[in-house]
């Protein structure tokens, strides 16, 4: 029974991932931190905010079933998706939803995340000889 439940966890190749696990960190740390942020809005910031933090780990295990190519375009949409937070993370702060700390905190998992994908999309780009087309 071991083997097989160790079986279904690695089933799915995302999950194998660290950055993957990075991402859903970050959702559950927005989570934690958002308390502050106006609820009654399913458009407002912290609706928003957070879709885009679910993209990150959505685009990340999309792309894992696809192929290299593919799945280096799904990376950079999780990229992208990292600076839509590093947008919300600001506006945070400025409409003091955080406080610097948070803010700190955010920008610093987000830089983290964005390394770590890039580094990833490096990684499979010369696994499949791909010439690089975006540095960021």
């Amino acid at each position: 029974m071991d083997s097989e439940l160790e079986k279904a966890v690695t089933f799915f190749r995302f999950e194998d991932l660290r950055i993957y696990h990075k991402s859903l960190d970050y959702i559950e740390w927005l989570v934690r931190h958002s308390d502050l942020f106006p609820n009654d809005n399913p458009n407002g910031i912290g609706s928003r905010f957070m879709l885009s933090a679910q993209a990150i780990s959505l685009n990340i295990s999309e792309g894992s079933a696809r192929n290299k190519s593919q799945f280096i375009y799904y990376l950079k949409m999780a990229k992208s998706a990292v600076r839509e937070c590093v947008v919300f993370t600001t506006l945070a702060g400025k409409l003091n939803y955080f406080t610097q700390v948070e803010v700190d905190d955010s920008r610093g998992q987000l830089m983290e995340m964005t390394k770590m994908i890039g580094a990833l999309i490096g990684s499979l780009q010369r696994a499949a000889d791909l010439s690089p087309e975006d540095p960021d």
